[in-house]
C-alpha cells in the first residue's frame, strides 16, 4: 500500500492537530478543514489505511485516531514545517545569554531557564567532562587569613571556582608566585595530562619557598581538576509538565519525574546521544523514556563540542518550534564563547586602542 500524497496531507493534518488538541482526530473533524476537500466517508477509508499501515492508533475510547511513534517520526522527518523565531524572542535569547557571560557554566544554566521557558517543557543542559579542556591560567583569591579560593579557567571558557583550607598562613605575594608558577607549568595542557603529574615534587625540587603552601594548594587543585572530569546536567521546568493533559494523572506525572530526575541514568542517555540536532520519539528511546520525545542539539567553542542542550515532553511535542528555539540557542552559546585565533585577536586589540585614541 502506497502512501499517497492524499494520505501524506491527511497524515500531516492529523499529526498538526493532535499537537495543537491532544484530542483524538476523526473524520468529521479533518472535513472541516478548508485545506482538506474530501467527505467525511473518504478520510475514514484512508484513516483506515493508515492505521494499517502503522501511522495511526485507535484509541478504545474515542472514535478518533491519534498518531503513532512512526507517524511523528514521519511527521518530523518530512512533513514538519520551518517556524522562525519572532525578532523579539531572538532580542531576548542574545541578550541574556550574553549578560555576565564571564562563566561557561553559570551561562549554560541561564540558557537551559530560556529554553525551559519558551518552550513551556522540561530543558536540560550538559557539559561534557574537561578532561581534554586545556587549562587557560590558575588563579589564588585570598579570602581571610585561613582560606582561599582556587580559580581554574580554561581555554573553552569553563571556570572552576573551589575553596581551600589553608594549613598554614600565606601571604598575598606568595599567592601570586604560587598563581605564575602554576599557569607557567600548565598553561595549554589538558586537564587529563596535568592529574598524570607529579606537582608536589615540582615545588620541592625548584621551589623550596613555596613547599608549605604547596602542601595545602596542591590536594585541592587535584581534586579539582578530578571533579572536572565530570558531566554537569543541569535541568529547569519541572513545573511545566503539570500543565499539560499528558499528566495531568498523578501516576503518569510521577513517571516522567522519575525518569527525568535519575540524574545519573538520564545524564548517561544524553551524552550517548548523536551529535548535531538530534530528534527521538517514543521507543527509539531506552525503556524508561519511550513514552517521551527528547530534542537535542550542540553547542561548541571554535568547532569543538563542549556541551548539549535540549528538552523532554510529550511525543506530540510541538517539534517545529522547538527545535527552531534550541537551535538559536545553542547558535549563541557557540558565538558567545568563540576564542578569536591569535592574528585575530591582535586585529580586534589594535582596533580596540585606535577607537580609544
Amino acid at each position: 500500500m502506497d502512501l499517497n500524497e492524499r494520505k501524506l496531507k491527511i497524515l500531516q493534518a492529523i499529526v498538526s492537530d493532535f499537537i495543537s488538541t491532544s484530542e483524538p482526530i476523526g473524520s468529521r473533524t479533518l472535513s472541516k478543514r478548508p485545506d482538506i476537500d474530501l467527505s467525511p466517508a473518504t478520510i475514514r477509508n484512508e484513516m483506515s489505511d493508515l492505521e494499517e499501515m502503522g501511522y495511526l492508533t485507535h484509541p478504545h475510547t474515542s472514535a478518533g485516531r491519534v498518531p503513532s511513534d512512526k507517524a511523528y517520526r514521519l511527521y518530523v522527518d518530512q512533513l514538519m514545517k520551518g517556524s522562525d523565531l519572532p525578532e523579539v524572542n531572538k532580542q531576548e535569547i542574545s541578550e541574556r545569554l550574553h549578560k555576565d557571560a564571564d562563566e561557561l557554566d553559570q551561562t549554560v544554566e541561564h540558557a537551559a531557564q530560556l529554553l525551559s521557558e519558551m518552550t513551556n517543557l522540561v530543558s536540560f543542559a550538559i557539559t561534557p567532562n574537561r578532561s581534554e579542556s586545556k587549562i587557560s591560567y590558575i588563579n589564588f583569591l585570598p579570602v581571610d587569613e585561613s582560606s582561599v579560593v582556587l580559580m581554574i579557567v580554561c581555554e573553552d571558557g569553563k571556570v572552576t571556582n573551589s575553596a581551600i583550607r589553608m594549613n598554614s598562613p600565606y601571604t598575598e605575594e606568595n599567592l601570586t608566585l604560587m598563581s605564575k608558577v602554576m599557569t607557567h607549568n600548565f598553561k595549554g595542557k589538558a586537564v587529563s595530562a596535568v592529574l598524570t603529574e607529579n606537582i608536589a615534587a615540582m615545588f620541592e625540587s625548584d621551589m623550596q619557598a613555596l613547599a608549605g603552601l604547596a602542601g595545602s594548594v596542591v590536594p585541592s587543585f587535584m581534586k579539582t581538576l578530578e571533579k572536572m572530569l565530570n558531566v554537569d546536567l543541569y535541568m529547569d521546568g519541572y513545573s511545566n509538565i503539570f500543565r499539560l493533559p499528558e499528566y495531568s494523572d498523578v501516576s503518569k506525572a510521577r513517571n516522567f519525574l522519575e525518569a527525568v530526575t535519575n540524574k545519573e541514568q538520564f545524564t548517561n542517555v544524553l551524552v550517548n546521544r548523536d551529535q548535531g540536532l538530534a530528534i527521538t520519539i517514543g521507543d527509539e528511546n531506552s525503556e524508561d523514556l519511550k513514552d517521551f520525545a527528547l530534542v537535542t542539539a550542540d553547542y561548541k567553542v571554535n568547532g569543538k563540542l563542549v556541551g548539549r542542550l535540549g528538552v523532554i515532553g510529550p511525543k506530540r511535542m510541538k517539534y517545529g518550534e522547538v527545535t527552531s528555539v534550541i537551535k538559536y540557542i545553542t547558535d549563541n552559546l557557540s558565538q558567545t564563547f568563540e576564542i578569536p585565533a591569535p592574528e585575530e585577536a591582535a586585529e580586534e586589540s589594535a582596533e580596540a586602542e585606535d577607537n580609544d585614541k
